[in-house]
């Protein structure tokens, strides 16, 4: 998988440099017989930063807080914010850089405080357990609940829906001519998917740019839907009441029960599948926000974080706290989460 991904990233930098295009970077790059050794090393290169990175991850997660790799990628989205900052104020423009830096605080702070209340959120389900024999006790019914949460999912559908998006384009950029001569029917349809979603531009391709990102809004919430689902599912939540003797109050048993919990996991879901999908479409949203405003450089307010890094930075402080809290009272300090 890393080596399939190598080359996938080496051919995404190589389509980004425009007409410089691959070679422009790395010249001995090809899988021709002259140039296999270059390539077969800038390759296992990158396999081996990849491994690299997987080993400390997973030495972090056993001697340290949290999961190794969500730190290392927090740490890579963190590492990002001050550079992409500082691209703010070196706009020219005065009206711009400021504009630019209040929607940036105001889109920072307002993103940050709806993925902590979407990915805290929860639907709580009462749960009453009848009452239990062991031995001559008695123990009466207790009342519990299942918590199911808004945004099971995660960022899992974000990711799903950027594969989407990026394989296509990929693997048909390996049929596209490269001389831009007519190669038929064929050629043009694989240079219009490679072509796909590259055009960012709202003022010079409305066309691509509205159809990239309402698929990939599209993509994102159904992929929430599908796969909260199957979460849900294998969890075999009524089977498992059932067993320990509870119930839904006002719901029978078997499969009574699993069509409510399937039904309220759907209209909870819809709000978290709404904002994931918003929250990836960010970019786009601030693109077109400064072509509708007329002001320069504000859509750099939302790539200084992206709505998918915030939910993964915010993820991750909020796991790392929860651990520290568990830690510090298995050792009977008082916590620090309220």
């Amino acid at each position: 998988l890393a080596l399939v991904q190598a080359v996938g990233q080496i051919n995404i930098v190589g389509s980004s440099l425009g007409g410089a295009g691959l070679a422009g970077i790395m010249p001995n790059f090809g899988f021709t017989a002259e140039l296999l050794l270059p390539t077969l090393t800038t390759l296992f290169a990158m396999v081996g930063g990849t491994m690299t990175a997987i080993w400390i991850g997973e030495r972090i997660t056993e001697e340290g807080i949290g999961q190794g790799i969500s730190l290392i990628i927090f740490g890579g989205i963190v590492a990002r914010i001050l550079p992409n900052t500082a691209r703010l104020f070196a706009l020219e423009d005065t009206t711009a850089r400021v504009f630019s830096i209040a929607a940036f605080l105001a889109l920072t702070v307002f993103t940050v405080l709806v993925i902590v209340i979407i990915q805290e959120g929860q639907r709580r389900i009462p749960v009453q357990y009848g009452r239990r024999v062991r031995g001559r006790k008695v123990y009466q019914g207790q009342s519990s609940f299942v918590p199911l949460k808004v945004n099971t999912a995660g960022m899992i559908p974000i990711i799903f829906a950027q594969s989407i998006l990026t394989f296509p384009p990929l693997l048909a950029s390996f049929f596209v001519n490269p001389n831009n001569s007519d190669g038929g029917i064929f050629s043009t349809i694989m240079t219009a998917i490679a072509s796909f979603g590259t055009q960012q531009n709202p003022e010079i391709a409305p066309g691509s740019f509205f159809a990239y990102w309402f698929v990939y809004f599209v993509l994102v919430v159904a992929f929430t839907f599908f796969y909260t689902d199957v979460m849900v599912r294998q969890q075999n939540l009524p089977q498992t009441l059932q067993r320990q003797g509870g119930f839904i109050p006002g719901i029978r048993p078997g499969k009574r029960t699993e069509t409510y919990i399937m039904s309220v996991v759907r209209r909870i879901t819809t709000a978290g599948a709404i904002f994931l999908g918003l929250v990836a479409i960010l970019p786009g949203i601030m693109s077109l926000l400064g072509v509708i405003l007329r002001i320069d450089g504000i859509e750099q307010s939302a790539l200084v974080i992206n709505g998918s890094g915030l939910i993964i930075v915010v993820g991750v402080v909020i796991d790392t706290m929860r651990q520290l809290e568990a830690q510090l009272l298995m050792r009977h300090y008082e916590g620090f989460i309220r």
